[in-house]
């Protein structure tokens, strides 16, 4: 009996040994890396995925949990993989003493006995799993892993590493490529085929093996089907689904901004942005559609929310891989010429510094400004007009008038204050600011555009979510803001559009190279380029033909109806031209009061500088103001007196250059040189 009792004692001793030894040697496994690197992720708003980045071994690796994957295809890969995986401690013995009996009984495998967290510790080590020494470290792995981490975060470890053909590794990564969607909501036949994947990830992909696809997708539909997982019909419409052809690419909405986003925020793994990926699209989708018929042609758009800043859309060309159309430039941030589109900015600074209201008259005629005479787009003049119709029409002539007034340093201070980045090309600013005659980015322009949207004084653009919103400099006084919108709004509308809901301005730059359209309603606004990428002219292209009608369609896209523009501050000055006070009448330089009357008379014909070919044919003039009668010297000598008409003629004093002057009847005086050929 004595030495029962002592055998027994060693038996427990050594089974005690041999367990400490044992749980010794697990608790010292020397474990893979489990913080294994994931693809960097740009976001939407609402958390869709615009664009994502291979790690480092060129694989598409997404991080997930758990909870981001249909509860349905965990439940069926457990089942089909390791039904004891909540409990058992890293290696399944009921399942390995299956497997062994089945292979003795077959004489071959017919089934595997690896636990899902032995199949961990394979994919963590990329290690083989047919020669035991191989599944003895698998084994050893599994409950060493089971001991350092929990259940969920071992089928964390599966879901984000487990291949599916290709260079999918991980549920997301294959749900997009196969699915082209999130695994938050996959159908029977989806969830089967991912379950089935990963045992032979190669031999099994639908895209090169259709029939092994479809039938390891099968076996695991009759599984289910017999454990409860699926009833017959959800099974049998499951069989008959067809299987995806082909790989889809990973989505690549906003890719120039995400780049960017990418770049500033380097080892950030998931990027949060403002824009609505859905907005995004269709956008993307209309610069496509507006630039099909041409080539080399490329085009921008950036659509803000000038209430938060938040930016909704930003799409940098038609086609990111375009190589024709250099889709790869990002043309949101190119520098190039707006054309006309500062003039709104111009108008709001006169009419904030009292130089001019909507309805005050102003000159359109030939002017001089030390050597600098601009001319009209189409090289007429139109006399009288009011500012409102001078900034409708896009007239040169006018806005360079205030412009003067302003100085052009004015103006750079304001584009600077609305965050713009402006550059010039000399350095320091001149009069053809107003026209064009300076470089700024897309992205500059939509910004300085909100804060005209925005009484003056507008948010600055954003596109991190969660970022807290910063203010942009003032540019107007609220009343100066609404009057440029209201002028705005009055604009023709392309064909099919509805007039006065959008206040918007388009420009062209010289030589035809930019087409621009900008505009805003009370919510949002929208900036269009369209041009070359490598800044080469496009004969005929115009903003008003080419830009406009992409820049209401935009708005058709962002949303159902466009929201109304606010109605004027309660300060604003809304009266006629006659009702005006005297002084906002009519425009005139500050220092009027030394120079002449308004009524003065003025040579409008030929200009200052003329050079006319007139062939021994006599030379007209068109005189404006004064009082008849009227006295012409040409050269200091006398050639007509008593004249009471504004238009008529005088022998040609010549060729060469000549000195015409007009003398009325107050006495008042006009010169101009000219050069007769």
């Amino acid at each position: 009996m004595k030495w029962y009792a002592a055998a027994l004692a060693v038996l427990l001793i050594a089974v005690f040994t041999a367990y400490r030894a044992f749980d010794t040697w697990i608790d010292r496994t020397d474990l893979p890396l489990t913080l294994t690197e994931t693809s960097t992720e740009v976001l939407d708003r609402n958390g869709k995925l615009l664009r994502a980045y291979p790690v480092g071994d060129g694989l598409w690796r997404l991080a997930v949990q758990p909870a981001d994957v249909d509860p349905r295809f965990l439940q069926m890969l457990l089942r089909y993989e390791d039904k004891r995986f909540r409990s058992h401690a890293g290696v399944d013995p009921v399942a390995l003493l299956r497997a062994a009996g089945q292979a003795l009984w077959n004489t071959r495998a017919v089934s595997g006995g690896s636990t899902l967290t032995m199949q961990v510790a394979r994919l963590l080590e990329d290690g083989t799993t047919g020669r035991w020494a191989g599944k003895l470290r698998q084994m050893r792995v599994a409950l060493a892993l089971e001991r350092r981490l929990s259940k969920d975060e071992i089928l964390t470890l599966y879901l984000t590493h487990a291949p599916y053909g290709g260079a999918a590794e991980g549920i997301r990564a294959a749900a997009y490529s196969w699915f082209g969607k999130e695994p938050k909501r996959l159908t029977p036949a989806e969830a089967a085929l991912l379950v089935a994947l990963p045992q032979s990830p190669e031999r099994r992909r639908p895209d090169r093996f259709p029939q092994a696809a479809s039938g390891a997708r099968d076996r695991v539909l009759e599984r289910m089907e017999r454990q409860g997982i699926l009833s017959a019909e959800q099974a049998e419409a499951a069989r008959r689904t067809p299987l995806p052809h082909q790989m889809a690419a990973f989505p690549r909405l906003a890719p120039h901004l995400a780049d960017r986003v990418a770049a500033r925020h380097p080892g950030q793994r998931q990027l949060r942005l403002t824009l609505d990926g859905a907005v995004q699209s269709r956008m993307e989708t209309l610069l496509a559609e507006a630039v099909r018929t041409s080539p080399r042609l490329s085009a921008a758009l950036i659509a803000v929310d000038h209430q938060t800043g938040e930016v909704l859309a930003m799409a940098g060309s038609p086609g990111y891989s375009d190589a024709a159309r250099r889709g790869f430039v990002d043309m949101t941030q190119a520098i190039r010429s707006p054309g006309s589109t500062l003039k709104p900015l111009i108008y709001g600074l006169a009419f904030d510094q009292g130089l001019a209201h909507p309805e005050t008259l102003i000159h359109d005629g030939p002017v001089n400004f030390a050597g600098y005479a601009p001319q009209n787009f189409d090289g007429a003049f139109r006399g009288d007009i009011t500012v409102r119709e001078a900034l409708q029409l896009s007239l040169n002539i006018p806005v360079v008038k205030l412009t003067q007034e302003l100085g052009p340093a004015r103006v750079m201070a304001s584009l600077r204050a609305s965050g713009a980045r402006p550059e010039l090309p000399g350095g320091a600013p001149g009069l053809a600011l107003s026209l064009g005659g300076l470089g700024i980015s897309l992205q500059d322009m939509v910004q300085l555009y909100a804060g005209l949207a925005v009484g003056g004084q507008g948010p600055k653009l954003r596109v991190i979510q969660g970022e807290a919103p910063q203010p942009a400099g003032r540019l107007t006084s609220p009343e100066a803001a609404w009057q440029a919108a209201d002028i705005l709004r009055g604009l023709p509308v392309p064909a099919g559009a509805r007039a006065g809901t959008i206040a918007y301005k388009t420009g062209t730059s010289y030589g035809h190279r930019d087409a621009w359209a900008i505009g805003w309603d009370g919510r949002h606004v929208i900036g269009v380029w369209m041009g070359r990428a490598d800044g080469t002219p496009v004969p005929g292209i115009f903003g008003g033909d080419l830009a406009a009608p992409v820049l209401f369609e935009a708005f058709g896209r962002l949303k159902p109806a466009v929201d109304p523009l606010p109605p004027p501050p309660p300060a604003t000055l809304i009266v006629s031209s006659a009702e005006l006070p005297p002084p906002l009448q009519r425009f005139r330089p500050r220092d009027a009061a030394f120079s002449d009357p308004a009524d003065a008379p003025e040579l409008i014909f030929p200009p200052e500088g003329a050079r006319l070919m007139l062939e021994g044919a006599d030379l007209t003039l068109k005189l404006r103001g004064g009082t008849a009668p009227f006295l012409v010297l040409a050269n200091g000598q006398p050639v007509i007196s008593g004249q009471r008409r504004r238009e008529f003629s005088l022998p040609s004093p010549g060729p060469g250059f000549s000195s015409l002057v007009i003398v009325d009847g107050a006495g008042r005086s006009d010169r101009v040189n000219l050069r007769i050929d």
